[in-house]
């Protein structure tokens, strides 16, 4: 058997107004399901050890959390190592509701921007208001980056954290890089 490898090795670069760093494995379960059913949250907060978000939130603590996706679906955060058990928990609460919960960690990539001005290096790129009274920690968003989908969200103060595909990593980090250059600073946060 392989070992797991995250889509780029870890790279990280450091030479602009906000540090950009992929983020290590992380376990990744789409859980779609009637999400007022209280066996679709049991099976998401059991697993992730967080309260269920809102609508358009993630609650993330470290590598555990939920991210609302849409009316019928969120993603699952948690440690890479415990996927396959978190799968059998998830589908041992769910029973035989009409739902779906699938491993999606292999096929993301995750990063972080962090910095002072990691608010304007994520401006640049999405089609989202970041100024600071109006994208607030714990508000999520699935939006563009670029030519590519992309979701995000304020992970802690100054630290964004974006998840792609993972066939997209590549240029979801030099694009990341790019809106992060020394001198690019736009100063309107």
């Amino acid at each position: 058997m392989s070992n797991a490898v995250s889509a780029l090795g870890g790279v990280a670069w450091s030479d602009g107004i906000a540090m950009v760093a992929e983020v290590p494995l992380q376990g990744m379960i789409t859980l779609r399901g009637p999400l007022g059913d209280p066996k679709v949250k049991n099976a998401a907060t059991g697993v992730a050890a967080v309260d269920m978000p809102a609508q358009g939130a993630a609650n993330c603590v470290e590598y555990r959390g939920i991210c609302w996706m849409s009316p019928d679906e969120l993603l699952v955060l948690c440690p890479y190592d415990t996927v396959g058990p978190n799968l059998e928990k998830m589908r041992a609460t769910l029973g035989d509701l009409h739902s779906l919960c699938v491993d999606v960690s292999d096929a993301r990539a995750v990063f972080d921007v962090s910095g002072p001005l990691a608010r304007e290096v994520m401006a640049k790129l999405v089609p989202v208001d970041l100024a600071p009274d109006a994208f607030t920690p714990g508000m999520f968003r699935r939006t563009r980056m670029a030519q590519v989908p992309a979701a995000f969200w304020l992970h802690e103060a100054d630290r964004f954290r974006i998840i792609c595909f993972r066939s997209q990593a590549q240029y979801v980090f030099d694009l990341l890089c790019t809106a992060a250059q020394k001198g690019s600073a736009v100063n309107i946060f």
